[in-house]
């Protein structure tokens, strides 16, 4: 595994729907939670979540309940995922850090979207799961569990909100952190 002293971490956030998404609809970004994890000092920076816009979907009751995010603060505050990508590249060199994420989903969405919306892909190819990394050297873990129960299983309490991208992605920096420190 290759990683830069810093590591980006991203948490995504996507429209959802408690049963299949309504007809014309599908799961696109709607945040992108970031932050940057000092390798060395375990030093959490540049915390933030880019709220996105949807273009082809709406966030259900359902969505709102699990991230606390509505339509009408994304209409307000959301901008173009293209735009989110530049800030990922301007202002988090996404290009050329090591990036980390909670599982696999939130690279397959990254991937996805971009491909979906014919935007540049914005991140390094180098991925560390922080789900798989945690389960290989977790001693009392023998398969991969959720962010909120490998948080407890180190004696951490889950910081704000869960399903919050830019609460997710310093609480799975944390993760990331105890792993790099405890690998053999």
């Amino acid at each position: 595994m290759k990683t830069t002293e810093d590591i980006l971490i991203v948490d995504l956030e996507a429209t959802c729907w408690e049963g299949r998404p309504p007809r014309g609809q599908e799961s696109e970004i709607i945040e992108i939670g970031v932050c940057i994890l000092n390798t060395g000092t375990g030093k959490i920076s540049k915390n933030e979540g880019i709220l996105i816009k949807p273009r082809l979907s709406k966030v259900s009751p359902f969505c709102t309940e699990l991230t606390t995010l509505t339509q009408n603060i994304l209409d307000n505050e959301g901008i173009a995922l293209e735009d989110a990508f530049d800030i990922l590249k301007a202002e988090y060199d996404s290009e050329e850090l090591t990036w980390a994420s909670y599982g696999n989903y939130d690279l397959s969405m990254l991937r996805n979207q971009a491909e979906r919306f014919y935007i540049d892909y914005p991140m390094s190819d180098d991925h560390i799961n922080v789900k798989t990394l945690f389960g290989q050297i977790h001693p009392g873990i023998r398969k991969s569990v959720g962010m909120n129960r490998a948080l407890g299983e180190l004696g951490l309490v889950l910081e704000g909100t869960h399903h919050r991208g830019v609460d997710d992605a310093r609480n799975i920096a944390r993760i990331l952190y105890w792993c790099l420190k405890n690998q053999k």
